[in-house]
């Protein structure tokens, strides 16, 4: 087994107790996987050197990397732990809720869906060692730990998580609802959420991904997710990510897609000192369709970071991405956006917004979208913005009657309800509205208003 530097020997000797004590009963492909994964973090380690790194040019994970965060090998008491999460109800006869404490499964706060045949909701733990799931030809095929520290690092601690699959054919909408929730500790602890999502062909699978925390605890929520979705098939993806705002969450998710399958994407965030969203979309069978969508609203000296990225690796594939921002206090984002046309994937058509609204003049967006095009017969494009509330209609608004705070909270919901009402399921999407409402600052005024 290979050792560690000495800046990562907390890491290590936490990666030891898993292997030695919980994970030892894994399989032989599992615990391969898991010594592998720790050798190329201890090559790799955390992408703290910037310079050269165009992933993370703007990006600093120094405060990661700096704090001794624990990993626990036991399992934490659940009681208390579910007031952290939502409280809204999606019913239905195939719908799961799943819900894992510090990383782990927790039977007592989930509700699996009655079983079903060609339905699979349940956590890694329990699975792992029943091949009748071939987990080895899965785990790890979509996100390779391959030059990426934090999900080398997540695989390396690769105990528990979530696994969903849906057979090929499954007929009827098939929705399961994730609860990943940290709970407070006496020291800063780090968790490795890992989430598998195998749809088959011609499926259709909505998963909500939540993540929360306590307020004022420091924490680390380091998390891989990995998407399939068959030919035909159809995935609605939600990502919640409304963690504490001392939290760090570094988020890795990969998607591949077959032919003619559509996958759709809405990641929300409110919440956490640092952020990071990167998402990988792969084409790799034609007549896909994705659209990827994404809201945000930052304040104080939170930093949120979304790195987006798809492959059109195959002919007439449509992409869509469409993010927005709101930034108040001092905080910061940061969006990659990159569209690849490989060679022959003629026919792609690909579209990238990004726009932003600032609220202070201390807050700062940098944004990068960008086209990579190696086929001519395509029709792609990319556009960035970022401005404040607009002065004439925030005036009309006030000619009707209506005072400066509330004309300017009106707006600023106007601009963030274009992401919350492409949320499908209602309950979910009168949830975010309620937050994002409630999480607008009092005075969102202009900048060139203010003194």
């Amino acid at each position: 087994m290979t050792s560690a530097p000495a800046k990562y020997a907390h890491y290590f000797a936490d990666f030891q107790s898993l292997v030695q004590g919980p994970g030892a009963g894994a399989p032989p492909w599992l615990r391969d996987l898991r010594d592998n994964a720790w050798s190329m973090f201890s090559e790799t380690g955390f992408p703290t050197a910037r310079r050269g790194n165009e992933r993370w040019k703007y990006t600093n994970v120094g405060p990661i990397a700096k704090i001794d965060f624990n990993f626990s090998t036991r399992p934490t008491d659940a009681n208390g732990s579910r007031s952290l999460a939502a409280s809204y109800k999606i019913e239905g006869p195939a719908v799961s809720d799943l819900v894992f404490i510090d990383g782990r499964y927790s039977p007592e706060l989930s509700s699996p869906a009655a079983a079903t045949d060609g339905i699979t909701a349940a956590s890694l733990a329990s699975i792992f060692t029943d091949s009748a799931f071939d987990l080895e030809s899965q785990v790890g095929r979509y996100a390779s730990p391959d030059g990426d520290g934090f999900a080398a690092l997540n695989t390396a601690f690769l105990h528990d998580g979530a696994y969903i699959h849906v057979g090929d054919g499954h007929s009827g909408k098939v929705l399961v609802r994730l609860s990943y929730i940290t709970v407070d500790g006496t020291h800063p602890k780090v968790t490795h959420p890992r989430t598998l999502i195998v749809a088959g062909r011609n499926t259709d699978v909505t998963v909500v991904e939540s993540y929360y925390g306590p307020k004022d605890s420091v924490y680390f929520t380091n998390a891989v997710t990995e998407i399939s979705v068959g030919d035909g098939a159809r995935v609605d993806h939600y990502r919640l990510l409304l963690e504490g705002e001392k939290a760090f969450h570094v988020g890795t998710n990969r998607v591949k897609q077959e032919k003619d399958s559509s996958f759709s994407s809405a990641s929300f965030t409110l919440g956490t000192a640092l952020a990071r969203n990167d998402l990988e979309v792969l084409f790799d069978g034609t007549g896909g369709y994705c659209s990827l969508n994404g809201l945000y609203l930052t304040a104080d000296n939170q930093h949120i970071d979304n790195l987006i990225s798809i492959d059109h690796a195959q002919p007439n594939c449509t992409s869509r991405l469409n993010y927005k921002g709101i930034l108040d206090g001092r905080s910061r984002a940061v969006f990659g956006g990159t569209v690849v046309v490989r060679p022959g994937a003629q026919k792609s058509d690909a579209e990238q917004t990004d726009k932003n609204l600032i609220l202070s003049k201390f807050a700062e967006v940098d944004s990068k979208p960008s086209l990579l095009i190696y086929a001519d017969d395509v029709k792609c494009s990319h556009g960035a913005t970022a401005g404040h509330i607009d002065a004439d209609t925030l005036f009309y608004l006030r000619s009707r009657g209506l005072d400066l705070d509330t004309a300017s909270r009106m707006l600023v919901h106007a601009f963030a309800s274009e992401i919350i009402e492409k949320v499908q399921p209602e309950p979910l999407r009168d949830y975010l509205n309620t937050i994002f409402a409630a999480a607008i600052p009092d005075k969102s005024l202009p900048i060139a208003w203010t003194g």
